[in-house]
């Protein structure tokens, strides 16, 4: 069965954290139209959070149409998202790994990597629209 994880200190809201890792393992193939998602209760407990976190999470994706909740029975995926190709993703994650390695290598801390990659994604986007 899927595994969620938090981060405490991504400064991301936990039931956000839940949706992306959701989607990112629709993208990835982890998850899969039909796969049950962790009840409430249980993923409530395994992630020592409050039950209504998981509840608005759940909604959230059932919002998106990528869940749908079965009476009686728990929460389903009941879409899919398209991967990207096989041959790109892994060319493409490979580099990344080379990036992370060389970053590391700089001394970046996690938070400015994650700051540098927010700045890049932020740059690329305004010379789409501009």
């Amino acid at each position: 069965m899927f595994r969620f994880q938090l981060d405490g200190s991504s400064g991301v809201p936990p039931y956000l954290q839940l949706v992306h890792q959701v989607r990112q393992s629709l993208l990835l193939g982890y998850l899969r139209e039909g796969d049950r998602l962790p009840t409430v209760k249980d993923l409530a407990e395994d992630l020592a959070i409050n039950p209504n976190t998981v509840v608005k999470a759940y909604r959230q994706l059932e919002h998106e149409g990528l869940t749908g909740g079965r009476p009686g029975q728990g929460t389903f995926i009941t879409a899919t998202l398209v991967p990207p190709p096989a041959a790109a993703s892994d060319a493409l994650r490979s580099s990344l790994a080379d990036w992370f390695r060389a970053a590391e290598a700089a001394g970046l801390s996690e938070e400015a990597v994650t700051a540098l990659i927010a700045v890049v994604r932020h740059d690329q986007r305004k010379e789409r629209i501009g």
